[in-house]
């Protein structure tokens, strides 16, 4: 069930708005039925109503509460206070950092008597939390302006971007990088791209795109420019840009035309120099949308009720994780402990409990492995495996009343057979419950228990 969405502050205040006269009480009464029916706050149903503007409502906040009202289309937030609040959280709390000065921070809210919220936000940022009220609407569009900045005069409508068109040797700053970087990521998306490689070969620092198994070069980035695009690009993915001889893994996340998207970003030392791979996940779609009949969308969700292994298979980019998320998202509606173990987190999705694997502080497939146990979760998904340990740890699992998801990669069911062929697997095989193979995101086959032993 949709949590229904609330305002501490317009809860608390909304009898003295009849009070005051500024609505009757039908009207408020009105405005609940509509909330409730429409899975929206109260302020959120007294303005889509037509019951009251926006601006005379925060006034009246303003007034009762004496915390100050701003209108964010009037005023510039001091861009270094975005590293307080991430941008995730920025969107899910309608919040925004204005400025900060010693230890106080000042942050634009919809709901300012959200305790709870405030609380969290001196812990997290460490600071002194000054809240002034703003409209969700302004506060929004602010979010959308200063954490997700996109290049200007370009859009995914244009038939064709090249990025090179977008790049000078006067780049100096990191907007001009941002805009640049931009751009890359919309050429890829444009072009229906979900891996993007940085790479040194003889020609330069050269931009690769890979689609169906075909890697294309689309230019290269002058020499000049090369330290800083990287620092740059590992900044926006909080990776560290002083570090060079070491591997690591970030996530870089970026909206384009009003679409998330996530990025995993892999940098790994050669002798050539540093290369830096990219792979861009699309949101996911809800389970209903998905390309499978109604009979065996039921049948894997009684697999997961009756616990075993869901194997998710398909080849290289075939969209397995887009169905995993889909597939968690629709669980995520039960009542029902979920824990996921993954390299990067791709989408936040709530009520489930998303775990990152982190080797820079020793949080790895190992240590998972030692403690997940102790945190009872009754369905577990596990990014993917690749060894006999994990393996063996499946089964536990899966012989313990645990619902375990996991991926495999195959380029078709035969090939899949002759993988599973092996004794290892014998008992992993017996364990499965629910096999979903994904040719591609249109096209995707779902195997029951009685059907594998046909084809396994």
């Amino acid at each position: 069930m949709q949590e229904l969405l609330t305002n501490k502050t317009v809860e608390k205040l909304k009898h003295d708005l009849v009070k005051e006269g500024l609505i009757n009480f039908d009207d408020l009464e009105k405005a609940e039925e509509i909330a409730v029916a429409q899975k929206i706050n109260i302020a959120q149903a007294l303005i889509r109503s037509n019951i009251i503007e926006e601006e005379p409502l925060l006034k009246f906040i303003e007034s009762k509460l004496h915390i100050p009202y701003v209108n964010l289309d009037d005023y510039t937030p001091d861009e270094k206070t975005l590293t307080y609040i991430n941008a995730q959280d920025a969107i899910k709390y309608k919040i925004m950092p204005l400025f900060a000065i010693e230890d106080v921070l000042t942050i634009a809210m919809a709901d300012p008597m959200d305790l709870f919220l405030i609380n969290n936000l001196i812990s997290t940022a460490d600071m002194k939390i000054e809240p002034i009220i703003c409209s969700e609407k302004s506060i929004l569009k602010a979010i959308n302006k200063y954490y997700f900045k996109t290049p200007e005069n370009i859009s995914l409508q244009e038939e064709n971007i090249d990025w090179r068109t977008y790049i000078t040797n006067n780049i100096q700053n990191e907007d001009q990088l941002q805009k640049l970087i931009d751009v890359i990521l919309m050429q890829a998306i444009h072009e229906k791209v979900h891996e993007i490689f940085f790479e040194h070969d003889p020609s330069g620092f050269c931009l690769k795109f890979k689609h169906n198994s075909n890697i294309e070069n689309k230019g290269e980035i002058p020499s000049l420019l090369v330290p800083l695009f990287i620092a740059k690009l590992k900044k926006m993915s909080k990776l560290n840009p002083d570090i060079s001889e070491m591997p690591q893994l970030g996530k870089l996340v970026f909206r384009l035309n009003n679409i998330d998207y996530v990025a995993s970003i892999s940098a790994f030392p050669t002798i050539a120099g540093e290369r830096i791979a990219l792979k861009i996940y699309s949101p996911p779609n809800s389970f209903d949308s998905l390309p499978i009949s109604v009979d065996k969308k039921e049948y894997i969700k009684q697999s997961i009720n009756n616990h075993g292994i869901l194997l998710i298979c398909g080849s290289e980019l075939s969209g397995k994780t887009h169905i995993i998320y889909s597939l968690l998202s629709e669980m995520a509606k039960e009542k029902t402990s979920i824990m996921t173990v993954e390299s990067i987190v791709k989408y936040n999705i709530k009520e489930i409990n998303q775990c990152e694997l982190n080797e820079n502080i020793g949080f790895n497939l190992d240590k998972v492995i030692r403690f997940i146990e102790f945190q009872m979760p009754d369905i577990i998904y596990f990014e993917a495996f690749n060894t006999k340990t994990t393996l063996d740890y499946f089964v536990h699992l899966a012989l313990q009343q645990k619902t375990i998801i996991t991926e495999f990669c195959a380029n078709n069911i035969e090939s899949l057979r002759k993988k599973l062929s092996f004794s290892e697997f014998e008992l992993f095989k017996n364990l499965i419950s629910c096999l979903i193979f994904v040719h591609s995101k249109d096209s995707i086959e779902v195997f029951t228990k009685n059907d594998l032993e046909k084809y396994l």
